[in-house]
């Protein structure tokens, strides 16, 4: 005999189930606001963007020489994040942390067939996030002249420490909504769970439903009165 699930049945069980599925979407929904506000380390950013650009005698744009710019962008992502630079930074700002942890907090992106790339950087602590994204650019620029024999690199714009800074990470709000997802997703399993391995009886539909037989009567329960 095959069992069907009617979507009777469905909000049936839903309706029944109700308390546990709220009681787990707000336990989520409390487990991430306290792990987000409470325990997890707020994260700051801060970029500085860097042009590449050889400079010439002549003010006429060689487009040769703009494409070689753009594609030594990639090697000088690499020679930004090396010790050849990164050991300097930390001598400089007198960091306790070693080339490769250095190396983890700083991104370098770049834009498709620009000469202009962004180096960020992300600490716990906002003001020397904008020490080190400084720091760096500056070094590059610098040591960039001895390590390729070029002076193509120009900082446009420095890091600064804003008045009030915001964390970029952890997103407190998304990762509520995600737990709370999570949370009713986990309840509503729960639930479909308790009640499939619930057997009992619990009423005329389901006497009918095992015992493949029409029902003709049921007792009702009748209140004792004094």
């Amino acid at each position: 005999m095959e069992e069907t699930i009617s979507i009777k049945d469905i909000f049936k069980t839903l309706k029944k189930r109700w308390k546990l599925i709220m009681l787990l979407t707000l336990l989520a929904a409390l487990i991430s606001g306290t792990i987000s506000y409470f325990l997890l380390t707020p994260v700051y950013q801060s970029s500085t963007q860097i042009l590449v650009n050889q400079k010439q005698s002549e003010n006429q744009l060689d487009s040769t020489q703009i494409r070689s710019n753009i594609d030594m962008i990639n090697t000088y992502s690499v020679i930004i994040k090396s010790p050849a630079i990164l050991e300097k930074v930390i001598d400089e700002l007198e960091l306790e942390q070693s080339v490769e942890q250095l190396s983890q907090k700083i991104t370098i992106n770049s834009q498709e067939n620009s000469q202009v790339f962004s180096l960020t950087v992300q600490d716990s602590n906002p003001s020397q996030a904008v020490e080190i994204a400084n720091t760096v650019s500056e070094t590059f620029q610098k040591e960039i002249k001895d390590i390729m024999n070029v002076d193509n690199v120009s900082v446009l714009s420095k890091a600064e420490i804003k008045e009030n800074p915001t964390p970029v990470k952890p997103n407190p709000v998304l990762n509520i909504v995600i737990a709370v997802v999570v949370g009713l997703m986990a309840g509503i399993g729960l639930a479909f769970l308790l009640e499939y391995m619930d057997n009992t009886i619990k009423d005329e539909d389901d006497i009918e439903r095992l015992l493949d037989l029409p029902l003709l009567g049921s007792i009702q329960k009748i209140s004792q009165h004094k």
